[in-house]
């Protein structure tokens, strides 16, 4: 999450879905579209039982299963230690493919298929990076190359200079003196004391915390200010290829713990350019990134007139220019005559960043899933509803194997007709036009996701879904000696849940205890099969086991969130006389 998770704009990118609000209505107007959305409801969901049937003998046998018998860890050891980072479009992005395949058919999945969602761009490894300073003082630096960086061609020796960002003013003093340079590109980063610990589970008072109302989202999203230092980064960067600058090193960013631990975030915070995965944006300097305290004990000396000069080597190679992502998908087909078109999904994502085994992000979230089902396997079980399970790649970059899984199989949203300001990126969009769904949609239960590293499972987040939260309560009732309490009706970002959410169907991220997540592995070199706790996604494949079982075998549809209904999409975006003679569809309200 799911960006330090990438969260914050992709959250941003999907928040609009839930908050919009519909324009007055006049009475018949609101009669008709109301009449329509609760026959629509009706037909397609069926009505929800105050009381939930629950099998807890078969409770038990999947506690038995899963914590007795568990191949959690082996899964684990097999994707993280076995394969290594998975960078999507990678050559080990396509091992991780063909294992997962291959290793959810051998548990005795049907139907174990690769799925292509399209072009990603550059296929890219990191082969090895090394960095130490010759002058003044010998001394070996930790550097990872930076996700696309090209090659250097060999060791290379030269000055370095410290170039800090601010603006356009800051660069045009570099003018003419940047060639045959290694450019330290950055602020300094600060190292402040550590004085809460790295790693944490929830209390109890945090856990009931959660089950109150979301904290309002107070505060402009600042667009502005991001396209200005992505401006700023982009000419600092042409000024740098123009200069012949021959390689740049940025600094680490900062983790949760506000940096300073000896530790390379290495993801698209270390990008000099967004989308440098794709041959037309592909940065052509040899670049790094940089333990915080190394990087700033080169740049004082650089601000101290004192001559650095750095001797580097980065290896990397491209695997072609258009390598296209694919997600894996299996699944245990249903066997009620009535219910077994209807699909009720499990996923997390494949994908990782580099600089370690993408072990708690999100190796974690994969094998807990294909824990989960081969639990089901094993015991035999014939569910009534089509049970899927799909393992994304290309979640680091924007969501693209779940989005493109959810635009093929279930809809997508026509174009706005209010263009975004002039330079938006696309994933700083806020505006869609009306759902166009596909039959899949009608059909489409729930999907589960895990993605917030190895912790514990607490509870579920229903994304605002208030009809599905006593469900949910009742479901993880018998579950509470393994942790499982907090069901909330908040909504939560970063990752592939959010792709289902946008287009009203129920997705879900469970809540996970924290951890060391955002302050040690998210995305860093320590990302490894070291962090895992077994015991915890044991129990949470138990978990993600019994709810895929229990949605699979109700006699109802799962509920869903009232908006957005596509049968009033068309009705929706039409000006209503009257009242708003200028719209053209639903009140801006997003925040």
């Amino acid at each position: 999450m799911s960006i330090a998770r990438s969260a914050v704009h992709r959250s941003i990118c999907f928040a609009t879905l839930a908050c919009l609000t519909l324009p007055t209505l006049l009475p018949a107007q609101k009669k008709s579209l109301d009449a329509k959305a609760e026959k629509k409801a009706e037909s397609a969901y069926g009505p929800q039982p105050a009381q939930e049937s629950l099998d807890l003998t078969m409770y038990q046998r999947i506690r038995e299963e899963g914590l007795r018998h568990s191949h959690v860890m082996e899964f684990a050891g097999a994707l993280n230690d076995g394969i290594g980072p998975r960078l999507t479009g990678s050559p080990n992005m396509a091992k991780a493919n063909a294992w997962t395949r291959d290793t959810l058919t051998k548990i005795g999945l049907e139907n174990a298929h690769l799925e292509d969602w399209g072009e990603f761009g550059m296929g890219w490894q990191q082969i090895n990076t090394w960095v130490r300073m010759v002058s003044p003082d010998p001394e070996p630096l930790w550097a990872q190359a930076a996700p696309w960086s090209p090659p250097t061609k060999g060791p290379i020796t030269a000055d370095a200079v410290y170039v800090e960002l601010q603006d356009e003013a800051s660069l045009d003093k570099f003018k003419g003196k940047l060639s045959g340079k290694i450019v330290l590109l950055g602020a300094m980063r600060a190292t402040p004391d550590i004085t809460d610990p790295l790693f944490t589970r929830y209390t109890p008072e945090q856990l009931k915390e959660m089950e109150g109302p979301q904290a309002s989202r107070a505060g402009a999203y600042p667009i502005a200010e991001r396209l200005r230092l992505a401006a700023l980064r982009t000419k600092a960067l042409k000024l740098m290829v123009d200069e012949g600058v021959v390689a740049i090193i940025t600094p680490s960013r900062d983790g949760s713990s506000g940096g300073g631990t000896g530790i390379i975030f290495d993801d698209n915070g270390a990008n000099l350019i967004r989308g440098a995965q794709t041959r037309e944006n592909a940065v052509t300097i040899p670049n790094a990134v940089m333990v915080v305290e190394q990087y700033n004990r080169l740049g004082r000396l650089l601000q101290n007139k004192v001559p650095v000069t750095l001797e580097l080597n980065i290896e990397t190679k491209t695997t072609g220019d258009h390598e296209h992502g694919f997600n894996t998908v299996a699944e245990i087909p249903g066997t009620d005559p009535k219910l077994k078109d209807e699909v009720v999904m499990v996923g997390g994502h494949l994908d990782s960043w580099i600089s370690g085994t993408g072990a708690t992000d999100n190796g974690a979230g994969s094998v807990v899933a294909m824990e989960a089902v081969r639990i089901l396997k094993t015991l035999g079980i014939k569910p009534r509803r089509t049970i899927r399970i799909a393992l994304w790649s290309g979640e680091e970059q924007g969501l693209y194997g779940s989005l493109g899984y959810v635009k093929t199989h279930f809809g997508d949203f026509e174009p706005s007709r209010t263009p975004d300001p002039a330079g938006t990126p696309s994933f700083m969009s806020r505006n869609h036009g009306p759902l166009k769904t596909t039959k899949e949609w009608e059909t489409l239960d729930a999907y589960y996701n895990l993605d917030n590293g190895t912790g514990m499972v607490r509870g579920v987040y229903t994304q605002g879904n208030f009809a599905i939260a006593p469900i949910f309560k009742q479901w993880i009732a018998p579950l509470a000696d393994l942790g499982v309490s907090t069901i909330t009706t908040r909504d939560t970002g970063g990752t592939d849940h959010l792709a289902f959410d946008a287009v009203g169907l129920p997705g879900f991220q469970f809540i996970q205890d924290p951890m060391d997540y955002a302050t040690r592995t998210h995305h860093s070199n320590m990302d490894t099969v070291d962090r895992l706790h077994a015991t915890d996604l044991e129990e949470a494949a138990v978990v993600e086991a019994i709810f895929l079982y229990n949605t699979s075998e109700r006699e109802a549809m799962m509920p869903r969130k009232p908006f957005p209904h596509p049968e009033n999409e068309k009705q929706l975006s039409a000006p209503i006389e009257g009242i708003y003679p200028n719209a053209t569809g639903p009140a801006d309200t997003t925040h």
